[in-house]
């Protein structure tokens, strides 16, 4: 028959909602992926690294931006690598060209003086932890030379 209902003797809005608030437990929040990437430096070494995080930091009385890469220079243990791009030559190059870059390049310079640090071979599986590499007014335009910016 159209139209009735079966009576079930309980109310249907209690069978899937508690009167407390959700019936479901929050959920830990998954951890990020990284996806490990590797560079076959010019001295022979093969490092793998990922991007970890990006700071906005004061170095030496200048604001700046700290990249952080997880690097393995043996494929055992890995150390975090900093590199300091330094907002005043991020400023002065803004100011030179009439705009300033995106946070898409300045990331590219500080990947770029990465794989630079990487071809110096300074960067070894026996390098100090936290160790930190500086882009500033002496060598910006040589790293945007380099990605063609």
């Amino acid at each position: 028959m159209l139209g009735c209902v079966p009576k079930l003797g309980i109310a249907a809005t209690l069978i899937d909602i508690r009167e407390g608030g959700s019936n479901n437990r929050t959920m830990a929040k998954p951890e990020a992926v990284r996806r490990i990437k590797s560079y076959s430096a010019a001295n022979g070494y093969v490092y793998q690294y990922y991007f970890s995080e990006l700071n906005r930091v004061a170095v030496d009385g200048g604001a700046a931006g700290e990249f952080v890469f997880a690097i393995s220079a043996d494929r055992g243990a890995s150390f975090g690598l900093r590199i300091i791009v330094m907002q005043a030559a991020l400023d002065a190059r803004a100011a030179a060209n009439g705009r300033a870059l995106t946070a898409s390049e300045e990331y590219a310079v500080a990947k770029r003086r990465l794989f630079h640090a990487f071809d110096e071979g300074v960067v070894t599986a026996g390098a100090e932890r936290e160790a930190r590499f500086v882009v500033d007014e002496m060598n910006l335009e040589a790293m945007l030379r380099l990605l063609n910016i």
